[in-house]
């Protein structure tokens, strides 16, 4: 019988000890943690939660902008971005390749549907060591008839992302007004629409949605586990926004903006629809203006002249003038007065009438208005006194701002310090306005003496319950004259369109009579030193309303620095603005009422 040697017994009883000692610390630690549940201070009851604990967000859709008749005017509509896989690791099966395998062909095919060159898609899909690469712009924002398109090409590793695309279904339509968005990145990363102009940015916060999500557990591949909750938090969409504004008397208005635009190619231009027994814009565009969905303009006519620009009115201010002398008793229309030039006390260069202070003579202040005479009126300044003609105009509002929900409103400024500033204010001279101003202040004139605060917002809705969280209403902001005294002015102006020698005779209607005042202001000279001298250097402009009797709409217009024809008058191109679009609102306004009342008995 051969002994073991000694030594060989030794080694055994180590290494038999040595085991027996490490089994033994992995049993204390297996069971240490699965006691405790922790390994290294990390709760693995956690740790396996939060890897395999899918969340989804469910996205937000921004509110909707809708005119007055429930037509969206701006919405959320789904676009995708578009994705190239490029890693092999997603692959198990070569014969159903789900990465890019081709990528001249892919690049190929791709270039048909996007704006992306075939070199420059090539280039994006041999980035050595990405997983996967966006198309850049070029992949952004495709319509789902493109993805469809796309995906009967049957391209390998090509996928989509649902995103949601702020969309202008109309264009270039009440641009200014409704806004645009842009997309930003949140400090989280999150990407969100952002309004930065118009509606879109004065409403963003009630506009703006938040997000809502999905968490559920799945397996390592990410299927959800059976007889696992979900737990869901809907998003809470954006509230609606409904404008005041009619989308047909708004295309009425932009049709005849651009008919004019190619015709008179004017260095700018405007026009309002306002209602005036409510104060709600009905209609708002200027031009130069921008297609909201494209963008295309948008950097030569960033600003809204309408809301953010101040200028000299011009003789349209005479319609204010006038019925602040009706209301102080000092407009006596067959009194005469001398015409042609007024010389300013202390002030050696006299102020003159439009003809170059020739004047027409002496002649009644009824003429001089229906003339468009510069001297009646400073006669008339005399007669009601200027400080008393200050209160007059603070009190039809102008030097403060309307309050319209739209933002950068400027408030105009009143020049009214020394004899000749208060001088020239009276016939719309030196001191400046805005054209919701002369919006607000013609409402006193056409209702009944109670000037009615503009807006252009009608409601906020919440678009999940749909109920109303903000209604806004008619607001009457003052009186500054009386009702007679409104009347008597309407009847009067209405003189300056139907008298053979008044300066708005361009402006007649045959179907309605219209009142109101034509003017024609010179532009300061943005190099200094007075005012531009050529003929056509002017803002011409007309401010009316109509049936003259009892006003439905307050149509305003202004056309500056047109191209005339050496026969034409300022007054032309304004004219072929304010004559269809006054005429045609009234008619559409006639038959929308016609086919209401219908409804209503039937």
């Amino acid at each position: 019988m051969n002994k073991k040697p000694p030594n060989m017994n030794r080694a055994g009883a180590f290494l038999f000890c040595t085991f027996s000692l490490l089994f033994f610390i992995v049993f204390v630690r297996f069971l240490y943690i699965q006691v405790s549940g922790e390994i290294e201070g990390k709760n693995l009851a956690v740790e396996a939660s939060g890897k395999y604990l899918q969340i989804y967000t469910l996205k937000a859709n921004r509110g909707t902008i809708f005119d007055r008749n429930d037509h969206a005017l701006a919405k959320d509509t789904p676009s995708y971005k578009m994705i190239a896989i490029l890693s092999a690791s997603v692959t198990s099966n070569p014969k159903k390749p789900n990465h890019v395998v081709d990528k001249k062909r892919t690049a190929d095919v791709l270039s048909r549907y996007i704006h992306l060159k075939k070199t420059e898609i090539y280039k994006l899909l041999n980035k050595e060591g990405k997983f996967q690469v966006e198309l850049g712009a070029g992949g952004n924002g495709i319509t789902t008839d493109i993805k469809e398109k796309i995906e009967k090409e049957k391209l390998p590793g090509i996928t989509f992302i649902t995103i949601n695309k702020r969309s202008y279904p109309k264009g270039m339509f009440a641009s200014h007004t409704i806004g645009i968005t842009q997309e930003e990145v949140t400090r989280s990363g999150k990407t969100i629409n952002e309004g930065i102009m118009g509606i879109e940015k004065n409403l963003n916060s009630f506009l703006t949605g938040k997000d809502g999500q999905i968490k559920y557990e799945s397996d390592f591949w990410g299927y959800i586990l059976p007889d696992t909750e979900k737990t869901i938090i809907p998003p809470d969409h954006g509230d609606d926004v409904y404008l005041t504004i009619d989308e047909n008397i708004q295309k009425i208005l932009e049709d005849t903006l651009n008919s004019v635009d190619s015709e008179y190619h004017p260095r700018k231009m405007f026009g309002i629809v306002s209602d005036p027994t409510t104060g709600e814009i009905l209609a708002m565009a200027q031009r130069p203006s921008f297609n909201n969905d494209t963008k295309e303009g948008i950097r030569e006519s960033w600003s809204n002249i309408i809301v953010e620009s101040s200028y000299e009115p011009g003789s349209t201010m005479k319609s204010f003038s006038l019925a602040a002398a009706i209301d102080s008793k000092a407009f006596k229309p067959n009194e005469f007065y001398k015409s042609g030039q007024f010389v300013v006390e202390g002030y050696p260069s006299p102020i003159k009438d439009w003809n170059r202070g020739k004047g027409w003579g002496t002649i009644t202040y009824l003429e001089g208005l229906q003339r468009s005479s510069n001297v009646a009126f400073i006669n008339l300044l005399e007669k009601i006194g200027t400080e008393k003609y200050l209160t007059y105009l603070k009190s039809f509002g102008f030097g403060n701002k309307t309050g319209i929900s739209l933002q950068n409103e400027a408030k105009g400024i009143l020049q009214y310090s020394n004899p000749i500033e208060r001088a020239t204010t009276i016939f719309g001279q030196g001191s400046t306005v805005t054209a919701l101003q002369m919006i607000q202040a013609e409402s006193a004139i056409a209702n009944g003496g109670k000037m009615m605060k503009p807006y252009v917002v009608s409601k906020i809705v919440d678009s999940d319950s749909n109920k109303i969280i903000k209604e806004f209403r008619p607001e009457v902001t003052r009186t500054p004259i009386t009702k007679e005294a409104a009347d008597q002015t309407r009847h009067y102006l209405t003189s300056t369109v139907t008298s053979d020698i008044g300066t708005g005779r361009s402006f007649q209607l045959y179907d309605y009579q219209v009142s109101g005042k034509s003017g024609t202001a010179q532009i300061p000279n943005p190099n200094g030193g007075g005012y531009l001298t050529a003929s056509n250097e002017y803002l011409f402009s007309f401010l009316g309303m109509a049936p003259a009797d009892n006003p439905e709409l307050i149509v305003y217009v202004g056309v500056e620095e047109p191209d005339l024809q050496p026969t034409e008058i300022g007054s032309i191109p304004v004219s072929k603005i304010f004559n269809p679009v006054m005429r045609d609102s009234l008619e559409y306004r006639t038959h929308k009422e016609t086919d209401t009342s219908n409804e209503t008995q039937r």
